[in-house]
């Protein structure tokens, strides 16, 4: 198993400035980071790939679609936007050296129709996505396609609709992945379905009920790490949890007040749960 962290808890764009921050994440023992990718820039990544390369820390990416280049809108050309913005992403990430990129890069997050999601935006969004996949291909990236709960996202919600998605998709490079904070609102059994989900899990989101430290909320723990054992799952659980430094998503996310100590005592006291509930 490797460990990861999501760097949102500090920004949605890593600079240099951060360094002390990835320098204190490598001291505390994690595997790797996970990079927020809003504004893609392969040169501006590539420098940051060589910054994390020389802490030795491996990397993932996270990125998100809005409005403006939404895959499954019904105007061909902000489809076609969007599709055009993952691909650059994935050659950010390509540059970053990043192994999987993550998020809800399916559909507009925060946008909503009133209505659950239609055939037709189904059909554009598969296709949008099997493009994304084979770019994605070309960059040496896995996609980890995230379903989001009901007050995010329509487009994907549950484990089913994610892996019903991913094999529409059908392509190797394209994958999906689990959040505990996501499944223990929306799944009926949201242990049960890690279980199914393994074969087709780019990557494991460990985030608490509050997207707080994990371990001091009420998500199973105990029960959702056996499963991830009894599945077979030995890859990359990245801990996600937000602060008040994301201005960008808070109306998404919904995150409107601070709810740990500090980021470090999170990171730190995260690390050690998860390494204690996989020992």
């Amino acid at each position: 198993m490797k460990y990861g962290m999501n760097l949102l808890l500090w920004s949605g764009d890593i600079t240099d400035e951060h360094l002390p921050v990835l320098e204190s994440l490598k001291k505390m023992g994690y595997d790797g980071v996970e990079v927020p990718m809003f504004a893609p820039d392969p040169e501006k990544f590539a420098k940051l790939g060589k910054r994390l390369d020389e802490l030795g820390l491996e990397r993932s990416a996270v990125t998100v679609r809005n409005a403006a280049d939404n895959p499954i809108s019904p105007d061909a050309k902000i489809r076609a936007a969007g599709v055009e913005a993952n691909k650059l992403t994935l050659e950010s990430c390509q540059a970053l050296g990043a192994h999987a990129l993550v998020g809800p890069y399916h559909s507009a997050i925060g946008e909503f129709t009133g209505s659950g999601r239609t055939e037709d935006e189904w059909k554009w969004g598969v296709d949008s996505m099997r493009q994304v996949a084979e770019h994605a291909a070309q960059c040496g990236v896995t996609l980890g396609v995230e379903y989001l709960n009901r007050f995010e996202c329509y487009f994907l919600n549950t484990a089913a609709d994610a892996l019903k998605f991913v094999e529409a998709v059908g392509h190797p490079n394209c994958k999906t992945m689990y959040d505990t904070f996501h499944a223990n609102i929306e799944e009926k059994d949201p242990v049960g379905v890690i279980q199914a989900i393994r074969p087709h899990a780019a990557l494991i989101h460990i985030s608490e009920n509050d997207r707080s430290t994990p371990g001091q909320g009420n998500i199973p723990w105990t029960e959702t790490f056996q499963a991830i054992r009894e599945s077979g799952y030995d890859g990359w659980l990245v801990i996600e949890a937000f602060g008040l430094s994301l201005p960008e998503l808070a109306a998404a996310t919904k995150i409107w007040r601070k709810m740990y100590q500090s980021e470090e005592q999170l990171a730190r006291e995260g690390l050690a749960f998860m390494k204690q509930h996989t020992a």
